[in-house]
C-alpha cells in the first residue's frame, strides 16, 4: 500500500473549492466499487463498522483491533483514500495516541476523534460531551501520535445535539485553535449554524449527516465545507439484497426474479479476477518459470 499517495488525495479534496459527498463503505468489494464510481473519498464509519464486523448496534461495543482489522482490509483492496470513523479514541488521550497509531498503520487517510463522552456512563442519560479541556488533550495526543504528517486529524463534534448553540460555537472557536486538519460538525441544522462556524475559522468543514435541505454542494462549498456525509444507505441496500435473495431461494423463487444480478462483468472487475488469473499462471503453471542453475527465472 503506498499510503502517502491516497492521503495526499484526501489533502487535495481539503485544500480544494469545491464539496465532495462520500461514498460510506464497509468492506472491501464496496470500496472497489465507489473507486469504480469515480468517487473522491470513502468513509468508514463506527456504526457501519460495528454492524459489518459484529452485527451489532452502535453502542461502542467494537474494539479498536476489530477497526483497524476492517480498515486495512479495505485500504489493502483500493487506494480510495478512507476516512474513517475512529469515535472517542476508545478511551482516554492515552488510549487515542494508540488509536491513531493502529489506524495509521492500517492505512487510513484521515480519521476523526470525538468529544462524546463514550461508551454510555452507568446511570447517564444518553451521549454527553467531555469537557472541552479533556477534548483538545485527545486532539493533541492525536496529532502527537501521526507519524505520517499526510495523514490527516478531525476534530469531531456532537456540541450542535447536546448544546445551545452559542454554547456549541464556543466550544468549537477553542478547537480550531489546534492545528488540526479540520472540523468534523454532527448536529449543524441550517445555514445560519454553519456561516457561524465558519465566522469562527478557516478550517476546512465536515459534516455528518448532513441534512436533507442542506445538500446544495455549491452553497456548502461557499461556506468552506469540504466532505458532507449523506448517511450510510449502501450498508442498509445490502442487507435487503441479501435478505430478498435468501428469501427468494429458500421458497424456491428464482432471486433474479427479487434482486437484479450484478452485471457479469462488475464481479470479475471488482475481484481483479484477471488480475489473479496472471499471477497464476506465472508462478503456477509449467513454463511460468524456468529453473536455471541455483538461480530461476521467469518465462516472458
Amino acid at each position: 500500500m503506498h499510503c502517502v499517495g491516497r492521503r495526499q488525495e484526501l489533502r487535495a479534496v481539503l485544500s480544494g473549492s469545491r464539496c465532495v459527498f462520500p461514498a460510506s463503505v464497509f468492506d472491501p468489494v464496496s470500496a472497489r466499487i465507489a473507486r469504480h464510481l469515480g468517487y473522491e473519498v470513502a468513509m468508514l464509519a463506527g456504526s457501519v463498522a460495528s454492524l459489518a464486523v459484529l452485527g451489532a448496534p452502535d453502542l461502542v461495543v467494537l474494539t479498536l483491533t476489530e477497526l483497524a482489522q476492517q480498515a486495512h482490509r479495505i485500504t489493502r483492496a483500493t487506494d480510495l483514500p478512507l476516512l474513517i470513523d475512529a469515535d472517542h479514541g476508545f478511551g482516554n488521550a492515552l488510549n487515542v495516541r494508540r488509536t491513531v497509531e493502529e489506524l495509521e498503520t492500517a492505512g487510513v487517510a484521515g480519521l476523526t476523534i470525538e468529544d462524546t463522552e463514550l461508551p454510555q456512563g452507568f446511570a447517564k442519560p444518553g451521549k454527553e460531551l467531555v469537557s472541552t479541556e479533556e477534548a483538545m488533550g485527545k486532539f493533541q495526543a492525536a496529532l502527537d501520535a501521526r507519524q505520517d504528517p499526510a495523514l490527516c486529524i478531525f476534530a469531531r463534534s456532537t456540541a450542535f445535539i447536546g448544546l445551545a448553540p452559542d454554547q456549541a460555537l464556543e466550544r468549537i472557536a477553542h478547537y480550531a485553535r489546534l492545528p488540526v486538519d479540520g472540523l468534523f460538525l454532527v448536529g449543524v441544522q441550517d445555514w445560519a449554524q454553519l456561516q457561524a462556524v465558519q465566522s469562527l475559522t478557516r478550517l476546512p468543514i465536515l459534516l455528518g449527516s448532513t441534512p436533507t435541505t442542506m445538500k446544495d454542494a455549491d452553497r456548502l462549498a461557499s461556506l468552506s465545507v469540504r466532505i458532507a456525509l449523506e448517511g450510510h444507505a449502501p450498508f442498509s441496500a445490502a442487507v435487503d439484497a441479501v435478505y430478498a435473495s435468501l428469501r427468494a431461494q429458500r421458497e424456491r423463487t428464482n432471486p433474479g426474479t427479487i434482486a437484479p444480478e450484478m452485471p457479469l462483468p462488475l464481479l470479475p472487475h471488482l475481484t481483479q479476477e484477471s488480475l489473479y488469473k496472471e499471477w497464476a499462471a506465472r508462478y503456477l503453471q509449467a513454463g511460468g518459470l524456468k529453473v536455471q542453475g541455483f538461480g530461476a527465472t521467469f518465462a516472458t
